[in-house]
């Protein structure tokens, strides 16, 4: 139902679509840096390691995104130039401080084998959720990278999200408990996994 691909093959013009996506999915914790999306899909547009996020694409249109890496690969990359000339001096110092640790410097809590995969930054654009676009990339990744198990990151809150790594056969095996639960609406963060 849809091509999936991964996103370098469409060259630097899918980083603002990627980007887009990015802004949809995650604005409840990005509106804060600014409420204008388009502003945000500019700011964050530079940031894509596109040799590791795999797309869906309907109708030429790209339409969902994950990233798959080894665990010691970036997803992403910040740069506070960009991000200060996008949101202003301050909410771009602070874009970056603050997702800079959440985005590239944070580790998780437990030790990455040499045999995983971890899936990052699931997202489906607005007019595509419920028609199994995050479906088919991850089944895609599974297809098409050579790790045997799979790790993913989860909101305990996002039910919608546990209930397709369920689905697709994930299976929690950590939660952490978040510090500021009130400021995020996030309980926890459910780690699961996927094994071949």
């Amino acid at each position: 139902m849809f091509d999936i691909t991964i996103a370098s093959k469409h060259g630097k013009e899918a980083n603002y679509e990627i980007s887009k996506i990015f802004v949809d999915g995650f604005y409840h914790w990005l509106y804060y840096f600014s409420k204008d999306k388009k502003k945000l899909a500019d700011a964050f547009s530079h940031m894509f390691n596109l040799d590791i996020f795999y797309v869906a694409l309907s109708d030429s249109q790209i339409c969902g995104m994950a990233a798959c890496s080894d665990g010691k690969m970036k997803s992403v990359h910040l740069e506070k130039k960009r991000l200060k000339k996008y949101l202003g001096f301050v909410k771009g110092t602070i874009a970056y401080t603050v997702l800079k640790q959440e985005f590239e410097e944070k580790q998780y809590p437990f030790l990455i084998e040499q045999d995983t995969g971890c899936i990052e930054f699931v997202a489906t654009s607005s007019e595509y959720r419920g028609k199994g676009v995050a479906t088919e990339i991850i089944t895609n990744i599974f297809r098409d990278t050579p790790y045997t198990n799979y790790v993913l990151e989860v909101a305990d809150t996002n039910q919608n999200a546990v209930n397709l790594y369920k689905k697709l056969g994930f299976k929690e095996f950590k939660r952490v408990e978040e510090k500021h639960s009130k400021r995020s609406g996030i309980n926890y963060l459910v780690y699961m996994r996927y094994i071949k």
